[in-house]
């Protein structure tokens, strides 16, 4: 980034080293700069595809989702032909909850470009959507040619693995997710047992003992909601039930949680390194960490007392997050063991989730987080709160009361009727939120019979809780 600033002020007409200027601080998280950035570059040519698209890509990621949309437009009309552009327009059409112009965007972008198999999982990543006959033979024929790419692979099984299931072929359908998912294990770095070692030294550090020495410290007065658990467990419903009442704003999976550990190793005083190294920084660290979080979380936030923070990996970090921001709150999102390893099993992440591609290392992973989750319950009792998704469906203002009442917060007849709150929505549950509660999610693995019994094998210790 340094570099290329100091291109950009000796050559300010060089417009490639503009760009990837942008693009560099883009990856950087530098987004406010990356938007700045292009629109300068825009300023000085104002009919360039890449500086639109950089900035649709840039303010997407900050999450000003209307003004993306804007961007994706501009970006077609100086060059209508590029698939990709449809594809981040749809994305950014879906986060808004516009399901139809979304499908058209996709389906355009195919019109141009038939072998883009991405855009086809997106549309099957809207979870609502149903394939004509016409797509699912052309997915088909795509995936049957021969030397077809890995990622042609991933993308086309998942989406014709949805395609089965709406069928009602299921059987079928985990045969495409299984394919899909082998492939995109080969594409991911995952070790399981150093996820189990990190686990035990999270346990082992955060004693009951370590915690009463570093109580007392933090960064008070920032009430963020965390709200943890496994992907695909109804956290994307409990933060749109939350972020219905008026004092909550919703932000989404930020990863500022996550980086106060490379903070921590950053700031080591010996060789250990987090979580370790926690045993040889004074306590008033913890302040430090909860100010860093604080003042990095702002860009998301618009002012609301509260403010939601999903990302549902910070489940092992509650420990930490509890001792820098004494006033932060945490919600535990549960479901049955199998639906949740089942769903995240059908569920192709962006980005990250390198666990959920095995089934037996899926398995092994939900063991391991509730190990976390009872370690975290014994060490800072009441500081958690359960929320099962089927009990949700089934006594929804009982548990919208138990919800408000551990956050502190007032009753608000709004929260029950949360799927006409309109806001943007990065997650795959998008769609399904925007709905009102309903219960065919619960004991969906049923529908896969002998096909999960390898997960039923893994998850045994949890199965009968």
């Amino acid at each position: 980034v340094v570099l290329l600033k100091q291109v950009v002020a000796l050559a300010p007409a060089y417009h490639a080293a503009r760009l990837d200027l942008g693009h560099a601080q883009a990856e950087m998280h530098d987004l406010e700069d990356a938007i700045a950035t292009h629109e300068e570059a825009i300023r000085l040519e104002p009919r360039n595809y890449n500086a639109y698209v950089g900035l649709a890509n840039a303010l997407a990621r900050s999450s000003k989702t209307e003004a993306a949309v804007d961007a994706y437009e501009k970006a077609i009309e100086c060059n209508p032909e590029v698939a990709g552009t449809y594809l981040g327009l749809g994305n950014v059409l879906k986060t808004l909850g516009r399901q139809a112009e979304a499908i058209a965007a996709y389906r355009k972008g195919i019109s141009i470009r038939p072998n883009f198999s991405e855009l086809y999982w997106s549309l099957s990543n809207l979870k609502t959507f149903r394939f004509s006959d016409d797509e699912i033979e052309a997915m088909q024929s795509l995936l049957d040619a021969d030397d077809v790419a890995d990622d042609h692979v991933v993308h086309l099984s998942f989406a014709l693995g949805k395609a089965c299931e709406d069928a009602g072929d299921y059987e079928l359908a985990f045969q495409h997710y299984q394919r899909g998912n082998t492939v995109r294990r080969m594409q991911e770095s995952y070790d399981p047992v150093h996820t189990e070692d990190i686990g035990v030294s999270v346990r082992r550090v955060f004693s009951r003992e370590f915690i009463e020495r570093a109580s007392g410290y933090g960064h008070p007065g920032v009430r963020p909601i965390f709200i943890v658990g496994l992907p695909r467990s109804g956290s994307t419903l409990l933060e749109q039930i939350l972020a219905s009442h008026p004092l909550v704003e919703a932000t989404h999976e930020l990863p500022e949680g996550g980086r106060l550990v490379r903070y921590i190793d950053q700031h080591r005083t010996t060789r250990d390194r987090y979580p370790g190294a926690l045993n040889n920084l004074p306590a008033e660290f913890f302040t430090t960490l909860g100010k860093r979080y604080d003042e990095e979380t702002r860009r998301y936030r618009a002012g609301a007392p509260y403010f939601i923070d999903k990302m549902p990996n910070n489940f092992a970090n509650i420990g930490l997050l509890a001792l820098a921001l004494p006033d932060a709150i945490f919600i535990n999102a549960m479901r049955d063991p199998l639906d949740t390893c089942l769903s995240c099993y059908r569920q192709l992440f962006a980005r990250g989730q390198s666990f959920t591609y095995d089934i037996e290392e899926l398995g092994l992973y939900y063991l391991e987080y509730r190990r976390m989750m009872e370690h975290w319950h014994d060490v800072f009792p009441g500081k958690v709160l359960d929320v099962k998704y089927e009990s949700v469906v089934s006594s929804l203002e009982q548990e919208v009361r138990r919800l408000l009442n551990h956050c502190a917060l007032p009753w608000n007849e709004a929260c029950l009727e949360f799927h006409n709150t309109e806001r943007a929505i990065r997650t795959a549950s998008s769609e399904q939120v925007r709905q009102p509660i309903y219960k065919d999610a619960v004991g969906y693995s049923l529908r896969f019979g002998a096909a999960i019994d390898e997960l039923r094998d893994v998850l045994a210790p949890v199965l009968a809780d």
